[in-house]
């Protein structure tokens, strides 16, 4: 019965999280009524911050509550709200948030490699929406915190999905495995490349569970893979959606989840809340998220479905909806310019499921 309790105020307690933090425009009338509310909101958030802290982030607070109340009286189709990133500013949160550079391992890197092909070239028909929520193929959503390890949860969340696919089996997997081990090229908390991780994870025989390798938001932490037991997930290799083609992205994503990269870094994106997002963003890649599914609204715009690694209270319970089809080749927030996956041909099952049906066809 205590446990029952302790999950039941855990859930509450997400579910309130998840409401967002809604505020009356009276709040906004006065100073001393924005410092209640941003009071109010360090409550909700369960935020400290120390006293020669406070007018600092008052001010900041002061102005981002603002552009959410500015913004949401337009007529745009998503909305803001007073999340847990209002208190910092854009810089800050770029460098915490949407620091992977992308674009600058991409450089260092050199041409994308994987296996040279496209699998799904030869597709013609695709369903009018996906959803691989729906179909079992997505785990929870998760939190990398204040580590630039957007990377690895992009990766896992991929892995995750074609394993799934392959096996029937949803498994959610390690990214804190590949932030202490997959340095060569990627760098933990300062950001890193899907592609290579991918890479590490086929000539490393796989990659262990979230339970048994759990993630702790930290890179000072040396690789302990070889040491731990238990249940290892592997894939065959991985491929690139040719770049800049919104068309093949979609075939990709109508086969299995398929790992992006995205200029995550305006300010309307930090904070928002619901809807389709057709802010302004550029092309500068910092940040790695994972596409896991498609459709179009009742007026007729289409959406890519994207998983963010940001935790459940954000966006749309951890998700944002991002226009698709748009003039640009790169597509919105340049999501069509770094789309891979990773290939798993076979249903073999991993190491530690092997073991077990054996056993079991054993007893039977």
């Amino acid at each position: 019965m205590k446990l029952f309790f302790i999950v039941l105020i855990s859930f509450l307690s997400l579910l309130q999280a998840s409401k967002g933090f809604d505020f009356d425009e009276k709040e906004l009338e006065t100073e001393e009524n924005v410092w209640k509310l941003y009071e109010r909101w360090r409550g909700h958030h369960s935020v400290s911050r120390a006293s020669h802290e406070a007018i600092k982030r008052f001010n900041v607070f002061r102005h981002n509550v603002l552009h959410v109340h500015r913004t949401n009286k337009k007529n745009k189709p998503y909305k803001l709200k007073i999340n847990r990133f209002a208190d910092i500013t854009h810089h800050e949160f770029r460098s915490s948030y949407a620091g992977s550079n992308v674009k600058h391992h991409r450089m260092l890197r050199g041409p994308k490699r994987g296996s040279g092909g496209f699998m799904y070239e030869n597709v013609t028909r695709v369903p009018s929406s996906v959803d691989w929520r729906e179909k079992g193929a997505v785990t929870e959503v998760k939190n990398q915190q204040d580590c630039g390890s957007c990377w690895a949860f992009s990766t896992v969340a991929a892995v995750e999905g074609i394993n799934k696919i392959r096996t029937n089996k949803l498994v959610s997997l390690s990214e804190q495995e590949l932030v202490d081990c997959d340095t060569e090229e990627n760098q933990g908390c300062a950001g890193g490349l899907m592609e290579p991780a991918f890479e590490f994870i086929k000539n490393n025989g796989g990659i262990k569970t979230e339970e048994t390798y759990p993630y702790d938001s930290s890179d000072v932490q040396f690789c302990r893979a070889n040491s731990i037991g238990g249940e290892t997930v592997t894939i065959d290799g991985h491929e690139h959606v040719p770049e800049n083609d919104e068309e093949e992205l979609l075939k990709a994503v109508a086969h299995q989840p398929v790992s992006v990269a995205i200029d995550a870094g305006s300010s309307d994106f930090q904070l928002y809340s619901e809807g389709v997002f057709i802010g302004e963003c550029g092309t500068q890649l910092n940040h790695g998220v994972v596409i896991v599914g498609y459709g179009e609204t009742k007026n007729g715009t289409k959406y890519w479905i994207v998983r963010n690694s940001w935790g459940p209270e954000w966006g749309e319970g951890g998700y944002v909806r991002i226009e698709r089809g748009i003039s640009e080749n790169e597509g919105r927030c340049g999501i069509a310019m770094e789309a891979s996956y990773p290939t798993k041909l076979s249903s073999t099952p991993s190491t530690h499921e092997s073991v077990v049906r054996d056993d079991v066809k054993d007893e039977l």
